[in-house]
């Protein structure tokens, strides 16, 4: 195996007990490989990809593999070269729902990874100090997650995921429940702040414009039993800004992933655009 591969699925299959004891095959045969990305001069950027699917095709599934969260029934998963057996500091998870721990103020979440390693005290608060700024929570400090909007929710959430570092990055529709601009402002902080940390960045979302402004390559997922039916690149450069959603090779490209997801048979939900 190349050194650069970060993750791999090799013939992942999952099924799970219903309520009523049926079986439910969330996913079949997937297969993926994600390779770090790294610039001309040999710098390490990471890579931004992107699994795209209706809603109930087994997405999340396949997030919860990699970060050792669950284990598939037949493959095997693995990161830097290694089975995945369990969660790892390696792997940091942000999901839809706001997971920010309630009787901690804002940064002594951020901080709170940290601690569990063990970090000295002034590496914490310097670590803590740069990330409130970039995701901007500057004054916010001592607040409480229940004081915040959901969009500061998930800066907090996003925050304390980038604070230990982790070389791969996993989220599971972290905007999902935020309003269209307040979803455009995260998805550009996220942006910007993952051109600094060079992690490996592994986003699940069911919105197609999401995917395209985000990716440097996409995953288009089949309905349930979910497996990988295309693999699609994105060739527009970086840095990016939402304006770019407004070019005709964007709408294009969009245009295209949407005929792609249509000529999947299946009853789940796909967002067309904001």
């Amino acid at each position: 195996m190349d050194h650069k591969t970060k993750i791999t699925l090799r013939n992942v299959s999952r099924t799970f007990t219903g309520a009523g004891g049926e079986k439910i095959e969330a996913l079949r045969g997937v297969n993926l490989e994600v390779e770090d990305e790294f610039s001309p001069a040999g710098r390490d950027v990471g890579e931004f990809r992107v699994l795209l699917g209706p809603s109930g095709c087994g997405k999340s599934t396949i997030l919860r593999l990699i970060a050792g969260l669950d284990f598939p029934d037949t493959g095997e998963v693995m990161v830097n070269g290694r089975r995945v057996t369990g969660p790892g500091s390696d792997r940091g998870m942000v999901f839809q729902k706001y997971t920010s721990f309630a009787w901690l103020t804002v940064a002594e979440n951020i901080e709170y990874g940290l601690t569990l390693q063990g970090a000295p005290a002034a590496e914490r608060r310097q670590i803590v100090a740069h990330l409130i700024d970039a995701v901007g929570l500057a004054g916010f400090e001592n607040a409480y997650p229940r004081t915040l909007s959901g969009g500061m929710q998930q800066r907090v959430a996003i925050a304390r995921s980038l604070a230990v570092r982790p070389q791969v990055l996993l989220m599971d529709e972290p905007f999902g429940a935020l309003d269209a601009q307040t979803r455009n402002d995260m998805q550009s902080l996220l942006l910007r702040i993952w051109h600094e940390t060079a992690a490996t960045v592994l986003f699940v979302t069911h919105d197609v414009a999401e995917a395209v402004y985000l990716a440097d390559r996409l995953y288009i997922v089949s309905p349930r039993p979910g497996a990988i039916v295309e693999e699609i690149p994105v060739p527009f450069a970086r840095p990016r800004d939402q304006s770019l959603k407004e070019r005709p090779e964007f709408q294009a490209l969009e245009t295209h992933v949407l005929a792609r997801l249509r000529r999947t048979a299946g009853a789940g939900q796909v967002r067309v655009s904001l």
